[in-house]
């Protein structure tokens, strides 16, 4: 069983420091920040209420926090998750969502019994690599409508945003020149805020400057607003036996995707804190039940399920968070966000948010690897090339299925010359080939027959006298 969270805590006290504090918040905080308008969003985009979406983060987030296993793994309302819940809410509405979530919730938990969570483990690194890249290609391009003030009917629930990207950049000429100053001037504050201090919450910095040069400019439109917050009713549904052949699949494909999507977050933002060692196996199976016992609670509301979000989590360690209590940070700062109307959060410009999200996809790109592409093995390049092009045309499931295929493909491409061997026609089988094959380990490769050699080589033998070194 996995260590449980007080021993860990009770250790970790005694090296938390005022520093430490400072950054948990400024990352609880900025995770916030972003986590508003994309709860907002989202939830919209699945038919749902929009407060339901912050409803994810304040009810999962001191859940993940205390059960899960990555302490600055924040989660949320995350578009991957959208096509289920948006099916459910159009066929049976709230109580729809709340049932394939209830039943997405179990399977996650049953994953996590079942141990099937060191799986994703054995992903390869070029995997994981080419999806982090992908995930900051995606989060750059994805705010590039609202970093330049280009107001777009874009179908965000298309998975193809290399589409989306041309459909913006075709109105590029209409962009608004104090939003484009919005966002460059947050780029470039959180830039130079980490050039200057790693624990510089680069990221508030510059949505300070943003708000600053919206206010100087006079700035009224694409901002935040006001929001009104009511704590939600649960969500009344019945079950009927149809609904066994309905939801029972579309919980279980939802479990799947979020499951994924945890996980291989967890891992990228692992990635990005330096935590280069293997995870144990108990880790992955903790991280799902954390989050299986947590999206339980959201699906009495209604709400969406949470996962991994990459880009709260990596912005909160930019900030400076280490320990859980920056997940706690950002669930509680939400809620005073939305529950008191904050008046300086509804001045926030969007195009501020989005320029941090974008900041953040900027240093998931992977420039070492970019870097490193003409000397890797070309099924590790092709691997990092085909993850990272489909997280951006299909989606993050498949993206990674099809980078681990090509792992597939090269193995069966290195079994190949086996094969040839034995359809060249020898007669040898079985135990007589082996025999043969131990009986010639022994013998000098000069003495041995062309046909004797190749059965010694398709079984692998040596082919070399002791102490020779091998090209």
């Amino acid at each position: 069983m996995p260590r449980t969270t007080w021993p860990v805590l009770a250790r970790s006290r005694i090296r938390y420091s005022w520093q430490a504090f400072a950054g948990d918040l400024s990352g609880g905080l900025i995770a916030a920040l972003i986590a508003l308008p994309y709860g907002l969003a989202l939830a919209s985009m699945m038919g749902l209420p929009p407060t339901l979406g912050i409803v994810t983060s304040v009810v999962t987030a001191p859940i993940t926090a205390l059960l899960g296993r990555n302490p600055v793994l924040i989660g949320g309302t995350a578009s991957a998750t959208v096509p289920f819940i948006a099916l459910a809410v159009a066929h049976r509405g709230i109580g729809g969502a709340a049932q394939v979530c209830l039943v997405a919730s179990v399977f996650m938990m049953g994953f996590c019994v079942l141990q099937l969570g060191q799986y994703i483990l054995k992903v390869p690194h070029a995997v994981v690599t080419g999806f982090s890249c992908g995930i900051g290609a995606m989060m750059v391009l994805s705010q590039l409508s609202s970093m330049l003030g280009v107001p777009l009917a874009v179908d965000r629930t298309t998975t193809n945003l290399l589409y989306q990207t041309a459909v913006v950049m075709r109105h590029a000429a209409s962009a608004r020149l104090g939003t484009v100053a919005i966002s460059f001037a947050v780029i470039a504050v959180s830039f130079l805020a980490a050039r200057i201090n790693a624990r510089l919450p680069g990221p508030l910095l510059g949505i300070l400057a943003g708000l600053g040069i919206a206010t100087a400019l006079g700035i009224k439109q694409g901002l935040v607003g006001p929001i009104d917050f009511r704590v939600p009713p649960f969500a009344g549904f019945s079950w009927k036996p149809a609904d066994f052949r309905t939801v029972l699949p579309s919980g279980l494909g939802l479990a799947f995707v979020s499951s994924v999507n945890i996980l291989l977050t967890s891992r990228v933002v692992d990635h990005f804190r330096g935590r280069h060692r293997p995870l144990m196996r108990t880790d992955a199976d903790r991280e799902l039940g954390a989050y299986g016992i947590a999206n339980l609670g959201a699906a009495m509301f209604g709400a969406p399920m949470s996962v991994g979000i990459p880009a709260r989590s990596l912005a909160s360690v930019r900030c400076g968070a280490t320990t859980r209590l920056s997940n706690l940070a950002h669930a509680a700062i939400l809620l005073g966000m939305v529950a008191l109307g904050g008046s300086v959060i509804a001045r926030v410009p969007m195009a501020a948010l989005a320029a941090v999200t974008a900041w953040v996809g900027i240093g998931l790109l992977e420039w070492s690897t970019w870097r490193r592409l003409p000397r890797m093995r070309l099924v590790d390049a092709a691997a990092f090339l085909a993850t990272a092009t489909g997280v951006l045309t299909m989606n993050a499931v498949a993206a990674v299925a099809l980078g681990c295929s090509l792992y597939g493909l090269h193995k069966l491409w290195l079994q190949r010359p086996r094969r040839q061997s034995r359809d060249a026609g020898f007669s040898l089988h079985g135990s007589e080939a082996l025999s043969a094959g131990r009986g010639m380990e022994d013998t000098p490769p000069t003495a041995m027959p062309s046909q004797a050699r190749a059965i010694a080589e398709s079984l692998g033998s040596p082919m070399e006298p002791y102490g020779q070194k091998h090209d």
